[in-house]
C-alpha cells in the first residue's frame, strides 16, 4: 500500500513538472512568436527600402544617358523627369521615366530583369498614356522598356512592339534597336 501511495505522488510530481514544463514552452514559444514577427516586419521593411533604392538607381543610370541616346536615334528630346505619378478615383499611373520636347515625349519603364509579362503591361499602359497625360496631346508619343538583364526574346519581343530598347551596363545605358527601328507612335 505504501508503495501505491508513493507510485501515486510520484506520478502526480511528474504530471505537475510536465505541466509547469508545458506552461514555460508556451510562454518561450509566445516570445519566439513574437521575436519572429518583428523579425519579419524588420525584413519587409529592408527589402522595401534595397527595392526601393535599386530601382531608383537602375532609373539615374538610364535617365542619365537618355537624352544623347534618343537624340542620336533622332528622338531629339531636350529633358527627362523621373517618377511621374498620377493619382485619380482610386486609381494609379507611374511612368518611371519621360523625355520630352515640344513635339515628341517617350515613356520608359525601367526594369531590373526585363519579362514578356512587364513589356504587355507596358504597352497596355501606353495605350492610356494620353488619357492620364493630356498635356501631351498633339505630341507623337513613342515608348522605351530599359533593363539590366533580359533574354534575347523578350528583347525582340519589345522591339515588335515598337518600343525602344535601352540595356543598361556598367555606368552607361545604350539602345539595342537595329539601327534602322522605326519607333511605333502610341498617340
Amino acid at each position: 500500500m505504501e508503495q501505491l501511495v508513493e507510485l501515486t505522488r510520484s506520478i502526480r510530481e511528474i504530471r505537475d513538472e510536465i505541466r509547469e514544463s508545458q506552461r514555460e514552452t508556451a510562454v518561450q514559444m509566445q516570445e519566439t512568436d513574437r521575436r519572429m514577427q518583428e523579425t519579419d516586419r524588420r525584413l519587409k521593411r529592408a527589402e522595401h527600402l534595397f527595392t526601393t533604392q535599386w530601382g531608383k538607381l537602375m532609373e539615374s543610370l538610364v535617365e542619365g544617358d537618355l537624352v544623347r541616346l534618343l537624340q542620336a536615334r533622332g528622338v531629339a528630346v531636350e529633358g527627362t523627369l523621373q517618377r511621374s505619378r498620377k493619382r485619380r478615383n482610386g486609381e494609379h499611373f507611374e511612368i518611371d521615366i519621360l523625355a520630352t520636347n515640344g513635339a515628341e515625349v517617350v515613356a520608359v519603364e525601367v526594369k531590373t530583369t526585363l519579362r514578356p509579362e512587364a513589356v504587355a503591361r507596358f504597352v497596355e499602359k501606353l495605350s492610356r498614356f494620353l488619357e492620364w497625360y493630356p498635356e501631351y496631346r498633339g505630341r507623337t508619343v513613342h515608348g522605351a522598356v530599359a533593363y539590366l538583364d533580359a533574354g534575347a526574346a523578350v528583347t525582340t519581343y519589345a522591339e515588335r512592339q515598337g518600343l525602344f530598347v535601352i540595356r543598361a551596363t556598367g555606368n552607361s545605358a545604350s539602345i539595342v534597336n537595329a539601327e534602322d527601328f522605326e519607333p511605333r507612335s502610341f498617340a
